[in-house]
């Protein structure tokens, strides 16, 4: 499925407005897009975004730990939880742009071995980073996975976990080759993709940007 790096992280959110006013106000990000159904933040539509999904509440924690964003101006760690389940670690790490996606951070019963399923889904082998946890790479960001229970939640705060490819074609090939479910296909205005149900019901979103991209 070869994914280039990872694109965004969508939640579930009955308070979308307050958490886009925190990164917006705090954190220097933008609104890149905002319809009826999602607000997306970021601050570059190219680089690591936020999707930020209205949906009923109250929302279960699941599989999400938190999202970690690269900051240069940071001392070693900074950690702001926003209500609804949602925090957002702050890493110290020099990068081309500020607030890119470091890392999500998954529950898992087992990391060791959700981190191996993981490399079926594109996603290269990787030594534990800073925190000791297993994780896998992906265009230089990671996805850890941190022992706990995920959870089958009727109302998960994590939406889905998005990789950048050149083809949702291709992407979509490979997992009918490998008997990977394919849970959705979306055809947007400026994107392309193919939605699989990864480990423990994670669903991972594999996006291709259309040559007419024109989100900033």
């Amino acid at each position: 499925m070869n994914p280039n790096k990872l694109d965004h992280v969508a939640l579930w959110l009955a308070d979308r407005d307050s958490i886009a006013e925190f990164v917006t106000t705090e954190l220097g990000m933008h609104v890149i897009d905002r319809t009826d159904a999602f607000t997306l933040v970021g601050t570059d539509a190219r680089r690591g975004k936020l999707t930020l999904f209205a949906a009923q509440g109250p929302r279960e924690q699941g599989a999400l730990k938190h999202v970690a964003l690269r900051a240069s101006q940071v001392d070693g760690t900074d950690t702001f939880d926003l209500g609804e389940g949602v925090r957002i670690v702050l890493v110290a790490a020099q990068t081309d742009t500020e607030y890119d996606l470091d890392h999500v951070a998954l529950y898992s019963t087992d990391p060791e071995r959700t981190a191996r399923e993981y490399e079926a889904y594109g996603f290269e082998a990787a030594e534990p980073g800073p925190s000791g946890a297993p994780r896998v790479g992906v265009g230089g960001a990671w996805i850890e996975f941190h022992p706990g229970e995920p959870g089958e939640p009727e109302r998960p705060l994590l939406n889905h976990v998005a990789v950048l490819v050149d083809s949702a074609d291709e992407a979509i090939a490979a997992a009918k080759d490998g008997g990977i479910e394919v849970d959705d296909v979306v055809d947007a205005p400026n994107t392309y993709a193919v939605f699989l149900r990864g480990p423990e019901h994670v669903r991972i979103e594999y996006v291709e940007h259309k040559p007419t991209f024109s989100l900033r």
